[in-house]
């Protein structure tokens, strides 16, 4: 398939977001991107990957609504990067990866804000991955070994987090319908019928481009 498409993928915790991902890259033969961007931007910027696996999708009380809203100090200069928070610092590092990534080709993106981050780019398809509560209780139990006891807690806990991250370093609300251009039921359509589906709305989007309707 001739495609230029970069794909993020947005999900509940136990959707199988993540794989659903993985399978995605390896049937168009793109790289994939999930817990690698922490590697990468540890590489990019020369920081400890210890900073940014602590930082991973997790929200912090700062400045930085305030800093790109344009009434903070810092955006007439009064106030350096190396100013700012450290999670916040990490995150402009990270988008920045995120951005070099996609302008290298065709990929996929899990997480981290990368619809918002490469809200500008024309050649992206936002993707959000969810299931019922009961199939994610049951995957967390057995692909992440979560004790069967704790799965609930574990998967609501691990959602609110990243709807605290992507809600504060947006302006979109996490897993709403209208922040994506495609929402999937894992539950419903399996691991590989996500990332079927997937393809088959991006050559229906690609060729209702290409009509100019």
């Amino acid at each position: 398939m001739d495609n230029n498409t970069v794909f993020t993928i947005g999900r509940q915790f136990g959707s199988g977001g993540r794989q659903v991902g993985r399978n995605l890259a390896e049937e168009l033969g793109i790289p994939f991107f999930d817990k690698e961007l922490i590697a990468i931007s540890a590489q990019d910027s020369g920081l400890s990957e210890a900073l940014f696996t602590n930082a991973d999708e997790k929200a912090t009380s700062s400045i930085f609504y305030s800093l790109v809203m344009g009434n903070y100090p810092m955006a007439s200069g009064a106030l350096g990067v190396t100013e700012m928070p450290l999670n916040d610092q990490l995150f402009l590092i990270q988008s920045k990866t995120i951005k070099r990534l996609a302008e290298e080709g065709p990929c996929v993106i899990v997480g981290r804000c990368s619809d918002y981050i490469l809200r500008d780019k024309e050649n992206v398809l936002n993707v959000f991955i969810h299931a019922n509560l009961e199939r994610r209780i049951e995957r967390a139990v057995k692909v992440y070994e979560v004790a069967e006891n704790k799965a609930e807690d574990t998967c609501l806990k691990a959602d609110k987090q990243r709807a605290n991250f992507y809600n504060y370093y947006s302006d979109r609300k996490w897993g709403m319908c209208r922040t994506y251009d495609l929402s999937l039921d894992s539950s419903k359509l399996g691991i590989e019928g996500c990332a079927q589906q997937i393809i088959a709305f991006e050559k229906l989007w690609k060729e209702h481009k290409g009509k100019g309707i």
